[in-house]
């Protein structure tokens, strides 16, 4: 099993959420929790596609991390 990191961003409407390591790869959704939901699926769908083409799956290589200002 892989981690990859995920922003998550809040918009005026809706949520986003991006996988740097998987480019390309974004959800959205109504709610914090609906976008997690939603980016899990991407992800999976995501690294099933480069494994039907016969691509490398990417090593999770992001790191995340807050900063106190």
């Amino acid at each position: 099993m892989k981690q990859y990191a995920v922003i998550y961003e809040k918009g005026e409407t809706n949520w986003g959420a991006i996988v740097p390591d998987l480019p390309g790869c974004v959800s959205i959704g109504d709610t914090l929790e609906e976008v997690e939901e939603n980016v899990k699926e991407a992800i999976a769908l995501y690294l099933e596609v480069l494994a039907e083409r016969g691509e490398e799956i990417p090593e999770p290589s992001t790191k995340v991390g807050l900063v106190n200002v």
